[in-house]
């Protein structure tokens, strides 16, 4: 059986399937913060989608990143790297992307066991 949470119109926020989770993609609610307060902000989603599905970051098994300007890369690392789990960082990609809204630096999907 899939649930789907917050169901709109276009699209569901999180779907989960035979104990894996799936996320649309986060981005920030401020747009007016920088790299780290966008980054910072994309987490707490992240982390509060999970936790609604009964799990948590240390269960993440994929992260793609899509970063409107690659210069950015090393000031979202560092948020990263402080939020991740050690030894449960998990397989990633980082990609430059043009992103639906101005203003926003960075979306994130994430996809999770349960």
């Amino acid at each position: 059986m899939i649930q789907r949470f917050d169901v709109g119109p276009r699209m569901s926020e999180m779907a989960v399937y035979n104990s894996t989770v799936y996320l649309a993609g986060q981005i920030a609610d401020d747009a007016s913060q920088d790299i780290a307060g966008q980054t910072q902000q994309v987490l707490a989603a992240v982390d509060a989608l999970l936790a609604r599905a009964g799990t948590d970051k240390s269960k993440i098994l994929m992260a793609q990143i899509f970063l409107v300007d690659l210069a950015d890369f090393d000031g979202m690392n560092a948020v990263w790297d402080a939020w991740v789990p050690a030894g449960h960082t998990p397989p990633r990609a980082t990609v430059q992307a043009q992103l639906a809204k101005p203003g926003w630096k960075i979306e994130m999907v994430v996809t999770a066991a349960v």
